[in-house]
């Protein structure tokens, strides 16, 4: 990895919420954010920036297939999407845009930063 690039490491938001039945899953997902924190100073002297990224529920076709068994999983789907402030699931390509920006030059001053959407939050969380 050439010096002054970036790295940017996909956490989630379960990392800090403490849902039933995820414990293995949250705790890879804080090792991650750990990982951000710790990286950044391991690679400051090669000005590697690194960043964290903590997407809440995003539209994804593996969502959607394992919400797709029927009325169960349509009532499921409506339920997570009532507890989002914007009452809708994030897209990819919402998520991609503030990647870009953690990977461009015009964050340059920015590491360890943990940008979370989620719906437990009731905004953006940067």
């Amino acid at each position: 990895m050439p010096d002054g690039a970036s790295i940017i490491l996909n956490a989630s938001v379960v990392a800090s919420k403490g849902l039933s039945s995820n414990s293995v899953y949250s705790a890879t997902k804080a090792a991650i954010r750990s990982f951000a924190r710790t990286w950044t100073t391991d690679l400051k002297n090669r000005r590697i920036r690194v960043n964290a990224i903590s997407p809440g529920t995003i539209e994804t076709p593996g969502l959607n297939d394992l919400l797709a068994s029927g009325e169960a999983g349509e009532q499921r789907r409506k339920m997570i999407a009532s507890a989002i402030p914007l009452g809708r699931f994030g897209q990819p390509d919402e998520v991609a845009k503030a990647v870009v920006f953690l990977a461009s030059d015009d964050s340059s001053y920015i590491t360890v930063l943990n940008c979370s959407w989620t719906a437990a939050l009731p905004k953006f969380k940067c």
